[in-house]
């Protein structure tokens, strides 16, 4: 829960209680404004729930970046013979793609 998500519950409630307030007073204007306060509440609360998602999706990708690391140097380690070859033929086709003509 970050601060978007307090700021926009609170705001759909103070839009709900206007709104009521509207309904009570037949006063379109509040009626309108506590709806609007509410949309606005929502929106907010939807930015919130965006920003959670964008920064465990980033938690996600640093952490799955830290096991591939740990997943290379295994890999090296097990079949260094390989590893060299790999890394021989990547350097050659580099080479290629970007040699001047």
């Amino acid at each position: 829960m970050n601060k978007d998500h307090v700021e926009g519950t609170l705001e759909d409630v103070v839009g709900q209680a206007q709104e009521g307030y509207g309904n009570l007073a037949d006063d379109k204007d509040s009626k309108v404004r506590g709806m609007a306060r509410q949309a606005a509440g929502r929106a907010q609360h939807a930015y919130g729930d965006a920003r959670d998602y964008a920064h465990q999706a980033g938690e996600r990708a640093r952490d799955y970046a830290s096991h591939a690391g740990e997943r290379v140097v295994r890999q090296v380690e097990q079949q260094p013979v390989t590893s060299l070859l790999i890394v021989g033929a990547i350097g050659y086709v580099l080479g290629l793609l970007t040699a001047r003509r």
